[in-house]
């Protein structure tokens, strides 16, 4: 019976680790209902895990070197079974008495067909979204072939520092060393394609002058994908610490009014985090998440460690005013009310800003497209009225006319579209 023992215990430390998932997982349902299908899990599952319980204190009592399983009853006349359920996590094997075992499949069916429901509902959208470190693959791949023995001897001896933290912070799913690998490969395949490149223009046309014009595309190409692969990640940290910032404000009125029924920060984070609506904001926050429960820091400690890589000042001055808050026992219902109204008054100002922009650009434009080209008519007309001779036919002139208009008209909505808030 010692080996039935065993396989109880067994059995009831999977289910631990079941109740243990799904448990955890209550917090993070977005419906009710889905709520609602994982605690019919956790009691289903809580049901079997008693019903293995008490079957223990029995099987100790027949434990005896005068008697083996299969023994149709014990000393007290308790008959035994073994009972084998295969469900979606795995194959459970326990040894329970008769009379629960009807009971004890019934409640295992029930936790099985609920967790293959929460697999049902559950999206490949939050599957893909914590995939968050990868394996090198494709050009990264060949990059750290060829170049990373040499980026990583670089680094050592202390170049490309100020790149460390920009990638970082541009939230690029690539280790420090393998980005530098991709560096000096790109500006080596872009110097093997200026070598080809001046070698095919001097033989379509060899000449001194051809020469001289070419002659500097070695340095000048290599120089160009050195410079872009580099500044990338600025780049990119800017495009997101914009994005953030739009979705910032709205957050915080969220906080606020989450934090007004005293809920912990940290949990304030998980709604947030939960949520679809701040797809920028929350990977921030996930970081602050996973310094608390990866690395075991106090949520202090959490914020001032992610305020330093954040890409988003405004969040980065967020994070720090939180930290001093709960540091000092101050109200965080308060501190995110007036920060809620600080970032209220930047929207508007942006907003107001654009609009300023909006309407400068809308008196050039009335000015250059508009009245421009009737000027320019009403002065064509009168040169050939007074039998000026020009190059260009009315045709031509009405042509090249509405080309400029087009190009004006596409370099406006450009450049709106530039200046323009997303928010």
């Amino acid at each position: 019976m010692i080996e039935e023992l065993r396989k109880n215990i067994e059995s009831q430390i999977e289910i631990l680790r079941e109740l243990s998932v799904y448990s955890k997982r209550v917090d993070l349902a977005t419906s009710g209902a889905e709520k609602k299908v994982i605690l019919d899990t956790v009691d289903s599952l809580s049901s079997a895990m008693k019903i293995i319980n008490n079957s223990i204190p029995s099987l100790i009592t027949t434990i005896s070197s005068a008697k083996k399983f299969p023994g149709s009853a014990d000393s007290k006349g308790v008959g035994f079974e073994h009972i084998r359920f295969k469900g979606s996590s795995g194959e459970i094997s326990v040894v329970l008495p008769k009379k629960d075992r009807e009971v004890f499949i019934k409640e295992l069916s029930i936790s099985d067909n609920l967790i293959k429901k929460i697999k049902k509902k559950q999206p490949t959208e939050r599957v893909s979204e914590f995939q968050e470190f990868k394996a090198a693959r494709g050009y990264v791949k060949f990059s750290n072939k060829f170049f990373l023995n040499g980026a990583d001897k670089l680094i050592s001896k202390g170049y490309f520092k100020p790149l460390a933290l920009a990638i970082n912070r541009a939230n690029l799913d690539i280790l420090f060393n393998a980005y530098i690998a991709v560096i000096l490969f790109s500006t080596f395949l872009s110097f093997i394609f200026s070598i080809f490149l001046m070698a095919f223009l001097l033989a379509t046309n060899f000449s001194f002058a051809m020469l001289l014009k070419v002659i500097f595309l070695p340095v000048i190409i290599p120089i160009i994908t050195f410079s872009t692969v580099y500044f990338y990640p600025m780049t990119e940290r800017s495009s997101i610490s914009r994005k953030i910032e739009q979705e910032l404000p709205f957050a915080v009125i969220h906080m606020s009014a989450i934090s007004g029924s005293g809920i912990e920060p940290v949990e304030i984070f998980k709604i947030i985090t939960v949520s679809k609506e701040y797809p920028f904001l929350r990977k921030e926050l996930r970081k602050v998440l996973n310094q608390i429960n990866l690395y075991g820091y106090d949520l202090v400690t959490a914020l001032n460690n992610v305020t330093k890589s954040s890409p988003s000042q405004r969040l980065s001055e967020l994070f720090a005013g939180l930290s001093t808050t709960i540091s000092s026992g101050g109200d965080l219902g308060e501190f995110f009310q007036k920060r809620a109204e600080t970032l209220l008054i930047d929207y508007r100002l942006e907003r107001e800003k654009y609009t300023k922009v909006a309407e400068t650009f809308m008196d050039i434009y009335i000015s250059v497209v508009i009245a421009a080209p009737m000027i320019l008519m009403l002065l064509l007309i009168m040169v050939s009225i007074s039998g000026f001779q020009i190059p260009f036919s009315p045709g031509m002139i009405t042509t090249i006319i509405i080309l400029a208009i087009a190009l004006i008209n596409l370099l406006f909505m450009g450049v709106l579209q530039l200046k323009q808030p997303n928010y």
